[in-house]
């Protein structure tokens, strides 16, 4: 079950029997994942246990260390349920990342300097060779903003958009004024959820603030807004989200 590494980055192959033939020939997303387990071994054993029926292309211990579980070539099962701007199978159009890290069940502690370090040279050399576009480095709670949370608020996306991967403007400054919320309708509800429907989110444009748009509202907070994580879409998630969307590559 062995096979040769894609990225000369990669220590060691550790080969996981979940994967399977990618549908189509696209690959142009890039999603990262913390293990929400106490250990580094243990997620790693489960990523490569048949009965779990999940699995990564790449894993990051903590001290840096990198292997490779899944080809690229082929179909990791890391993403689950999910969408981004239209798609909806992101396992065939993705490669995953799984970084060993407790999550939020287990305090959310800063991730180690050698990871991260790790994780971005790794996540470079992927999206240079596969040229996939600075928008599509997402998080997984970005692609299943109902389901997950990872890799959550503490991890240093501007840091990875400083060495050239994915895409990052500065956050809007936190600041009380106006704000939509759980139980608002109308236009300004409307014109949210087209932006968040444009820049990528699974995001019906309904013009109601339920539960679902929350998780959304949550989901960029988390990975664009880490200041303040609260579903709140305030002026300074709205700003940013302005900004990005005004910023994306041509």
């Amino acid at each position: 079950m062995s096979f040769a590494p894609d990225s000369p980055l990669v220590q060691a192959v550790v080969a996981s029997p979940n994967r399977g033939a990618r549908a189509g020939d696209a690959l142009d997303m890039l999603i990262l994942h913390y293990t929400g387990m106490p250990t580094a071994e243990g997620a790693l054993e489960r990523l490569r246990d048949p009965a779990a029926e999940v699995s990564a292309h790449y894993f990051v211990f903590e001290d840096g260390r990198v292997v490779q579980m899944v080809p690229e070539a082929e179909r990791a099962w890391h993403a689950g349920a999910g969408a981004w701007a239209g798609v909806r199978d992101i396992n065939s159009r993705s490669i995953g990342i799984e970084i060993a890290h407790p999550g939020h069940a287990g305090g959310l502690p800063p991730y180690p300097e050698a990871q991260i370090a790790a994780v971005a040279r790794l996540a470079r050399d992927i999206v240079v060779r596969r040229a996939i576009p600075a928008p599509r480095v997402l998080a997984h709670s970005d692609v299943a903003p109902a389901r997950k949370e990872d890799p959550g608020e503490t991890f240093p996306w501007e840091r990875l958009a400083r060495e050239g991967v994915g895409h990052w403007v500065p956050p809007a400054p936190v600041r009380d004024g106006r704000f939509l919320a759980m139980g608002d309708t109308g236009q300004p509800v409307e014109a949210l959820q087209a932006m968040l429907a444009l820049y990528g989110y699974e995001q019906p444009v309904t013009g109601g603030f339920d539960t679902a748009m929350r998780a959304v509202v949550t989901a960029f907070q988390r990975h664009f807004r880490p200041a303040r994580i609260d579903g709140v879409a305030d002026s300074s998630t709205i700003t940013t989200l302005r900004d990005l969307i005004a910023a994306q590559p041509a």
